[in-house]
């Protein structure tokens, strides 16, 4: 079964400087429907204005991957980690007892970017906090893993769940696929570009709920880039 959920009908606010989609359930934004998918439990899509961004506040026991898709985002946190995360780069904190962080644009231009919070498998632990790049080229036409809880995906950043977060750039025409273990949930978003999921139609920044699929099979209608959650 695949859910179809259009960046247009998605829950969102403008704060000014913070314009923001979320595909569930966030902040002001509720719907019983959308509380999340599996373990995924936020997934938002923001636009963050230049010189601008989220001052200092406390996150516990979530893993918290950001996809930055253009500009860039400077974090600083409570265990004094900083760091620059530029498009097409992932940063992944793992809150766990409890961390207190900042994000900031701190570019010319405004950053877009993909905040996706999913449940750790337990609550607690140190917190920690990476960043990596991953150039568009090593994901050329397949899938890549950006970000993983799962056996056998060490070379990613590590997250504490029984997720995967995997990133994909097709050129128009091209198909990839993804095997979906059994139970598992997919969460699946063009960040750039339109194409089908097993048939099913998704524009730039829809989204897509995946559940009782064995095999995602994603064929791009025009050049796109794809960023996806599989998870328990």
């Amino acid at each position: 079964m695949i859910e179809r959920r259009p960046f247009d009908g998605l829950g969102g606010a403008d704060h000014g400087w913070l314009k923001a989609r979320h595909h569930f359930s966030f902040a002001n934004y509720h719907d019983p429907q959308k509380m999340g998918w599996g373990p995924i439990r936020v997934w938002n899509d923001d636009e963050i204005a230049p010189n601008s961004g989220f001052p200092p506040h406390p996150h516990a026991d979530m893993e918290i991957v950001t996809y930055v898709r253009q500009g860039a985002i400077t974090h600083k946190d409570s265990l004094g980690n900083e760091g620059r995360t530029e498009a097409g780069d992932v940063q992944v904190m793992s809150a766990g007892s409890g961390i207190r962080h900042a994000e900031y644009n701190m570019e010319a231009g405004p950053t877009t970017l993909f905040q996706i919070w999913i449940e750790p498998k337990s609550r607690g632990g140190a917190p920690s906090w990476g960043a990596r790049p991953f150039p568009k080229g090593a994901r050329a036409g397949r899938f890549v893993t950006l970000a993983s809880g799962l056996p056998g995906d060490a070379d990613a950043l590590q997250i504490r769940t029984d997720a995967r977060v995997a990133g994909a750039t097709l050129k128009a025409g091209e198909t990839t696929e993804y095997v979906l273990g059994k139970d598992r949930h997919a969460y699946l978003v063009p960040a750039v570009g339109s194409v089908e999921v097993n048939g099913v139609w998704l524009g730039t920044r829809d989204g897509a709920a995946v559940s009782d699929e064995a095999v995602l099979r994603v064929t791009a209608l025009e050049d796109a880039e794809v960023v996806l959650v599989d998870a328990a």
